[in-house]
């Protein structure tokens, strides 16, 4: 299972009702890009919501993570983004 497979499937773990988007833009296998999306995150600030994303991959960052840049939305903030792009 690739990197981006497995991150992936960590934070649905974490977060079952979460839409998750992984990507890989540097094609390395170590610094990905994940976009968020979860009611959880409501009344919760960014920190929270970082750490909600990022404590479960503590495993993938001892071993083949480098890096994860991380946008969080409640799904009301997605779907305003998405009509404002």
């Amino acid at each position: 299972m690739s990197i981006v497979e497995e991150v992936r499937k960590t934070i649905k773990e974490a977060l079952p009702d979460a839409q998750v988007e992984v990507f890989d833009p540097m094609n390395d296998q170590t610094h990905l890009e994940a976009v968020v999306v979860s009611p959880l995150f409501e009344g919760k600030n960014l920190v929270a919501r970082h750490r909600m994303v990022m404590g479960p991959l503590e495993e993938h960052f001892k071993t083949r993570l480098h890096a994860l840049s991380l946008k969080t939305y409640t799904p009301k903030q997605y779907d305003d983004r998405k009509r404002n792009s």
